[in-house]
């Protein structure tokens, strides 16, 4: 058996998926996958050049916002060009090098998402409990300084995870089961143990999203709270309106997230296509749907996109 590993003379290449068992339907199944990618780059570019761009929208919550948008359009940068190879052009060969690089920035974008939820989630617990000092609290300084906190948890935890997986040899299979590199589908492949990696992985999950979503939910518990404290039926509404978009964003970000972890725990009965699908409904739903729902929402912001695209005509 052949054995390979990062080491090797021998370039480790592997192959990538596009949606097993529908080769046939994958040209037709690319058209709704790119016109989901255009959507997701373009809706997040929007978003963050009008924050960008008008002044009024300096605010914590439209801060957070940008980092949404940033880390939502880094995640569809990360998979685009694997994606769309292996759909329209067959480009399916990667090398572990650039493999392990994507793995990196996909997963750790995923988890920089996580955490940008929970700083939102935050933002709100604030703006609703104490607003008066809703902006001494969330200075600009105190913004970036949880945003690069954040940065260098990802890093942190990721590092560790990408070490262990270039000191992993592979046999004579090198399918992958995607269409871009995922931590869990590459270490399968390995023909060493690869417990270590399991453990890295599992560990990089639940000091992630799984510290993230219970924070998230105690917040909603004390926004909740602070909501009925308030006097006025109107005031409860109008409170709780802010919250919409976010719990949204939350929904569409954790939904898929469980759902494609119960898929792989317990569905090994499914056919393969529904794995990959469920994987890349998880990266792509985010990404399309935060900027259209923070735009219909947000009246702040779809007047702002507004007052851009006519200032567009006009020029025109």
């Amino acid at each position: 058996m052949l054995v390979l590993n990062n080491t090797s003379a021998q370039p480790l290449t592997f192959l990538l998926m596009g949606i097993p068992g529908l080769k046939a339907a994958q040209v037709w199944i690319s058209v709704p996958v790119c016109l989901l990618y255009v959507i997701a780059l373009s809706g997040n570019s929007m978003i963050l050049f009008v924050i960008l761009r008008e002044q009024r929208l300096h605010e914590p919550m439209y801060h957070f916002l940008c980092m949404l948008s940033a880390t939502d359009l880094s995640l569809s940068l990360c998979t685009l060009s694997t994606t769309l190879g292996v759909f329209w052009f067959e480009a399916r060969e990667i090398t572990l090098n650039a493999c392990i690089a994507q793995m990196f920035f996909l997963h750790g974008f995923t988890f920089m998402e996580s955490g940008v939820l929970l700083a939102m989630a935050f933002d709100r617990f604030v703006a609703i409990y104490d607003p008066l000092r809703y902006t001494t609290i969330l200075t600009n300084a105190r913004i970036a300084q949880i945003g690069v906190s954040m940065l260098i948890r990802n890093v942190a935890i990721m590092l560790p995870v990408v070490l262990f997986v270039k000191k992993l040899s592979f046999c004579s299979s090198t399918v992958l089961s995607h269409s871009y590199c995922y931590h869990v589908d590459l270490i399968q492949l390995s023909c060493t143990d690869n417990r270590i990696n399991s453990i890295l992985g599992l560990i990089a999950l639940f000091s992630t999203a799984g510290f993230d979503c219970p924070c998230i939910l105690l917040s909603y518990v004390l926004i909740i709270r602070s909501v009925l404290s308030i006097a006025s039926s109107e005031g409860q509404q109008k409170a709780f309106n802010t919250c919409v978009s976010h719990i949204s964003a939350v929904a569409i970000f954790y939904i898929p997230l469980i759902s494609l972890s119960l898929v792989h725990r317990y569905g090994h009965s499914a056919p393969p296509f529904v794995h990959t699908i469920m994987a890349n409904v998880f990266l792509l739903i985010p990404p399309v749907l935060n900027p259209i729902i923070y735009s219909v929402k947000t009246k702040q912001i779809r007047k702002a996109i507004v007052k851009v695209l006519i200032q567009k005509r006009l020029c025109i």
